[in-house]
């Protein structure tokens, strides 16, 4: 299957553009509800209730529920609304980055002070294999 974008081929990015924008808006604003006390203290308690409150997709609520980071980006998440997520459960930025990589927190931390992933390497996917 082609790509629909140019930038759907940089492997391991998620591009943030208005189809995504639609697709996530009520992911969104579920994630943008936990900057209130009250709210995270409700979905803690029974968080599939208090993610029916929201009119997302099944596949949304499910990615929430595991934490599944990477495929809530997909379906709409925005990194900085994700946070809120992570913040709810008393993780950091850097917790949750790192779990996107698949690295260790150390492992994470110690790549981006050494200045990100090398540029060196595959550059698309479909020289993997993948497009």
């Amino acid at each position: 299957m082609a790509a629909a974008n140019a930038y759907d081929d940089i492997p391991g990015t998620t591009v943030f553009d208005a189809q995504r924008a639609r697709k996530g808006y009520h992911l969104n604003q579920f994630l943008y509800s936990l900057m209130k006390a009250e709210n995270r203290e409700e979905f803690l308690a029974d968080e599939y209730k208090y993610l029916t409150k929201f009119p997302m997709s099944e596949e949304q609520r499910q990615a929430v529920m595991k934490r599944d980071w990477n495929t809530m980006l997909e379906l709409g998440g925005v990194s900085y609304a994700l946070a809120k997520l992570a913040f709810t459960d008393q993780h950091s930025y850097q917790h949750m980055a790192a779990e996107m990589t698949g690295l260790s927190q150390q492992g994470y931390l110690d790549m981006m002070l050494a200045g990100g992933r090398s540029v060196e390497g595959w550059r698309s996917k479909k020289e993997r294999g993948e497009g």
